[in-house]
């Protein structure tokens, strides 16, 4: 192992003077609050008030060519998981010991087996999709030379691939706005050239509309699955605004899982109705967690979205396609062949970003793994079939989690080599917050987007449609900004 110094260099010199701090500081509140980067509070809900989102003052140096590098595999990455998606045995395969013990997961899977049985309604599936990916500081012998010229990282390894609600598409481009807007405040307007364009919320908007287009039934509408009660409601809803300025032609409704088990129903040729709407594109903003499903209305709800016609983002299979454990299989060697079959570059390309990730499954060499978490837990994470933030055991509290378990419950897990990012320092601002903040080292991790339409055989489209960067305290396992625990940043690129 080499052993780089590991932190970023600032984009402007800090400490900041307190004053000047407190000043911008007031402003950044003000203007995140005025332009939608911004959430209703978890601790005192209001649906007629918001709190400015957590935010980094000034945008996190990245360096530009790691940037560029994860931006141009995202078409990729978009197309290796729509083809797991659409391989159902594989899918099946891989998951079998995990849906014996993960009830969550053999819901799903009882749906998938369902409509596979009756026969796909629709073969065309939306994904909108999010790699998220942190900067790596502890080199191997592949990426060493690079760590020594540049002496605060050496590459960079995927965290996972998000293949519902993928959020940020509205607050990673707010937060470039807002820290440009703080940068020209202290008189660096010069360094706004190195914050990159960002498209995500226009770039996923667009694509619901192209697979809204494919259907080719005007008076459809786009039907929004979310919460019952939503937090994070400007991430949602300047999506629909964007539709309905951009394309005011196209409808927008909101409805939860507990509303579309109560109002649809299927039309004649398997129209999905819910009330007197028929949506022919489903975008889902809930459904990916247990808590979203309060019984067995909001499974029919999800049951009754899989027959129908309209297109899913995501469809059931691309649902699968986006666990943990699939994402775990992914990384054995010769498997990404069956999806991108013998082109040597792409295979390179994809394991490259790929770190450790080890099955805890018995006749997996899941008693292997154990025994080099227990080795050594502070090298790993324990991961389960969850999205949303909140759900992984890490270092320490790694040993007990793993003595608690049976062997069978192990299957719903994966474990992850840990991955050590180098730091940066900078200011967090949060609600009710220490005024002025003070000086804190910090992480970050990049997530790109992705969009891709198509069938089994074909793909129709397949773009990167933009970014977000989060930020959390260096001492924080945990980075969710919806969750609580992150904040909205920006990469600010280096060479």
């Amino acid at each position: 192992m080499c052993t780089p110094s590991k932190t970023l260099q600032s984009c402007v010199p800090f400490p900041l003077d307190d004053a000047l701090l407190q000043e911008v500081v007031e402003k950044a509140k003000d203007w995140a609050i005025m332009h939608g980067a911004a959430m209703r509070s978890k601790q005192d809900f209001n649906p007629d008030a918001l709190l400015f989102a957590p935010f980094i003052l000034t945008p996190s140096s990245f360096p530009r060519k790691e940037f560029q590098k994860a931006v141009e595999l995202q078409p990729l990455l978009n197309e290796l998981i729509h083809a797991v998606a659409h391989d159902s045995q594989f899918l099946l395969a891989t998951l079998s010991s995990t849906e014996k013990v993960d009830e969550f997961t053999r819901a799903l899977i009882a749906i998938y087996r369902t409509v596979l049985d009756e026969g796909i309604a629709q073969p065309l599936s939306l994904g909108l999709l999010r790699s998220d990916l942190m900067l790596e500081t502890r080199c191997d012998n592949d990426c060493g030379e690079r760590a020594r010229a540049i002496n605060a990282y050496c590459c960079w390894k995927q965290v996972e691939i998000n293949t519902i609600a993928s959020g940020f598409g509205h607050l990673g481009p707010s937060s470039k706005y807002l820290q440009s807007y703080i940068l020209s405040e202290l008189g660096h307007r010069e360094k706004l050239v190195n914050l990159p364009d960002n498209k995500a919320l226009s770039g996923l908007c667009d694509a619901m509309v192209e697979a809204w287009k494919l259907q080719a039934r005007p008076s459809a509408a786009i039907l929004f699955v979310v919460e019952n009660v939503t937090y994070n409601i400007c991430d949602q809803r300047f999506h629909e605004f964007y539709i309905r300025e951009t394309y005011p032609h196209v409808a927008v409704v909101r409805r939860t899982l507990t509303q579309i088990g109560e109002q649809g129903r299927l039309g004649p040729g398997k129209e999905l109705l819910v009330g007197d709407v028929e949506a022919s594109v489903v975008y889902f903003r809930a459904g990916y967690e247990p808590g979203h499903y309060f019984g067995a209305g909001e499974w029919d709800a999800r049951l009754l979205i899989e027959r129908s016609v309209a297109i899913k983002c995501p469809s059931i299979q691309y649902h699968l396609a986006g666990t943990k454990k699939v994402q775990q299989a992914l990384a054995k060697p010769d498997v990404l062949r069956r999806f991108v079959g013998d082109d040597a570059p792409k295979i390179e390309a994809i394991r490259d970003i790929f770190t450790g990730l080890y099955s805890l499954d018995r006749e997996e060499g899941g008693d292997e793994a154990v025994a080099l978490a227990l080795a050594d837990p502070e090298r790993y994470v324990l991961k389960p079939q969850r999205e949303g933030g909140g759900n992984n055991v890490y270092g320490a509290d790694i040993p007990a989690a793993l003595q608690a378990m049976s062997s069978a419950e192990r299957s719903a897990w994966i474990l992850m080599e840990r991955i050590f990012p180098p730091l940066s320092t900078g200011y967090m601002v949060r609600p009710n917050g220490p005024v002025p903040p003070p000086l804190v080292q910090l992480v970050s991790e990049l997530g790109i987007f992705g969009a891709i339409i198509g069938s089994k055989d074909k793909v129709l489209y397949n773009k990167q449609i933009g970014h977000m960067l989060r930020t959390k305290l260096s001492s924080s396992n945990e980075g969710g900004v919806a969750a609580g625990s992150g904040a909205l940043d920006s990469p600010y690129l280096i060479d």
